[in-house]
C-alpha cells in the first residue's frame, strides 16, 4: 500500500520537481558564495533544525498560527454569509462591489499600514488575513450560486420545497467545487497576508516578527528557514481543512 503511494506518478513528478528546485537553490548558492546574502539548502536544513529546539519556536509559530487561523475562519463563515445574501439580493450585491473591488485591486502594504493606523497591534494579524481571504471565498461561492440550474429552483417554487432542503439538495452540491477551490488559494493568501502584517508592523513574537529580525542582521539562513517552516504550516493547514470539508460535504450527501 506504502510502495503503491510512492510510485504514484504525481508523487514522482512532485519528488523530482523539489528536487530541481534545491538543485536550482544550491547552484544559486554557490554562485553567490555567500550565506548572509543567500543561505544554502544545506545551512537553511541546519538553521531549521536548530530552529525546532528553541524554547520560543513553539509559541512563535502559534502566535501566529492562532491569528492566521482566526482570520481566514472568518473570511470564510463571511463569505458564504455574503454570497448566499448577495445570491438573493443583487441590491445587496452591488453594495459590496467597491468594497471586494477595492480589496482585489489594492496593494496588502496599504491596507497593512491603513490597519496599523486605527487597529491595535493585537488583532492586525487577524484583520488582514480576514480582509485578504474574504474576497477570494465571497466571489467563487457567489458564481457558483448563480450558476445553479435555474429549472431546479423553478421546481423548488412550483412545488414549494423548504429552504433547507433547497440547500441541501441544489444549493451545496453545486457551491462545492466552488467553495473547495476558493479555500485552497484562500488560506495560502490569509497566510501571506498575515505574515507581511507582521514584517510591516514587527509585531514581536510572531513568526513576521522573527522575519523582520532576521532582514535586520542580515541573517539569510534564519530568513529562509522561517520561509520554509511558513510553507509547511501553510500547505498543512490546507490540507487538513480541505479535508475536514471534504468530510463535511460527504456527511450532508449521505442524509
Amino acid at each position: 500500500m506504502i510502495f503503491t503511494y510512492l510510485m504514484n506518478k504525481k508523487t514522482i513528478f512532485r519528488i523530482i520537481s523539489v528536487a530541481f528546485s534545491i538543485l536550482i537553490w544550491q547552484t544559486v548558492s554557490m554562485i553567490v558564495n555567500a550565506d548572509f546574502l543567500f543561505a544554502s539548502p544545506i545551512a537553511v536544513s541546519k538553521r531549521l533544525v536548530t530552529l525546532l529546539f528553541e524554547p520560543d519556536f513553539s509559541i512563535t509559530v502559534l502566535f501566529s498560527f492562532l491569528r492566521i487561523s482566526l482570520g481566514f475562519l472568518l473570511a470564510f463563515v463571511f463569505g458564504i454569509l455574503f454570497s448566499l445574501i448577495s445570491g438573493y439580493s443583487s441590491f445587496f450585491e452591488y453594495l459590496l462591489w467597491p468594497f471586494v473591488i477595492s480589496v482585489k485591486s489594492v496593494p496588502i502594504a496599504s491596507f497593512i499600514i491603513l490597519c496599523l493606523i486605527w487597529l491595535d497591534f493585537n488583532i492586525l494579524t487577524v484583520v488582514i488575513s480576514m480582509l485578504i481571504a474574504f474576497p477570494v471565498i465571497y466571489s467563487n461561492v457567489l458564481q457558483g450560486i448563480k450558476s445553479t440550474d435555474k429549472g431546479l429552483i423553478e421546481l423548488s417554487d412550483l412545488y414549494n420545497v423548504p429552504f433547507n432542503r433547497r440547500l441541501l439538495y441544489i444549493y451545496i452540491p453545486t457551491i462545492k467545487p466552488f467553495l473547495l477551490s476558493s479555500c485552497n488559494v484562500a488560506i495560502g493568501m490569509a497566510w501571506k497576508a498575515g505574515v507581511a502584517a507582521e514584517v510591516i508592523g514587527v509585531i514581536k513574537g510572531s513568526i513576521g516578527g522573527k522575519l523582520y529580525d532576521a532582514k535586520i542582521y542580515f541573517q539569510n539562513a534564519d530568513l529562509l528557514a522561517w520561509t520554509v517552516v511558513i510553507i509547511l504550516i501553510s500547505v498543512l493547514s490546507e490540507k487538513i481543512f480541505l479535508k475536514i470539508l471534504k468530510f463535511f460535504f460527504t456527511r450532508l450527501e449521505l442524509k
